[in-house]
């Protein structure tokens, strides 16, 4: 069965797999044996879902945490503003086309992005577990689902499911199935179907009811 947390571990595996793609890319074109179109067509809508999942962290699971276990969540937020002076060094490195400041920055934003997110797994979240209630835990990550503006739902949609394997297409698609209203969730499968392709096949077989 899904629960809430599902949610963050699956787009925390967004995350680290998009950014990835994003520094291997740059790094071959620092080489001059590509280009960098994998960079400017991720890395601006890759830091707009950064943000929304930060912000909604910093209004809805730090408060939280902070009720239960105060002053962890301080260590995380400073990480977010970190990852905030990332994303600027990064613009500017591409408002420049400096191909080597490009790949020096991807390289230290998937270190830095990819730690944190560990380190938010095996401590933050652990203790967002065990300490607050799970019906809580869901009200909490679903008004950070919020934080999305509504017509970007469909870009998220098609960022997100790509980029996570068939357990975290299953899980996130499970929590919206629970949390959705039935027109919101019938558009949210459309959506998740067109991202997906062929995939399609094995998210109906794990959940018949799709078809």
């Amino acid at each position: 069965m899904a629960v809430p947390l599902d949610a963050i571990r699956a787009i925390h595996n967004a995350f680290r797999k998009d950014m990835t793609a994003i520094d291997a890319a740059a790094h071959i074109a620092a080489r001059g044996r590509g280009s960098l179109d994998v960079v400017l067509k991720h890395y601006t809508f890759f830091n707009e879902v950064l943000v929304w999942h930060a912000s909604g962290e910093e209004d809805y699971v730090f408060p939280a945490l902070e009720n239960v276990a105060p002053l962890v969540a301080e260590a995380y937020e400073r990480d977010h503003r970190g990852l905030d002076s990332l994303f600027e060094s990064l613009s500017k490195a591409v408002n420049v086309s400096d191909t080597l400041a490009i790949a020096r920055t991807t390289a230290a934003f998937d270190f830095f992005l990819g730690y944190h997110l560990n380190k938010e797994e095996a401590h933050m979240y652990r203790i967002f577990n065990e300490r607050v209630s799970l019906p809580n835990q869901g009200a909490i990550i679903g008004k950070m689902a919020q934080k999305i503006p509504q017509e970007r739902f469909p870009e998220a949609v098609s960022w997100l499911y790509p980029l996570i394997g068939d357990d975290d297409r299953e899980n996130m698609t499970r929590i919206w199935q629970q949390a959705l209203p039935k027109p919101a969730f019938t558009e949210a499968t459309r959506l998740i179907k067109a991202a997906i392709g062929d995939d399609w096949a094995e998210l109906t077989h794990r959940i018949p009811e799709l078809k």
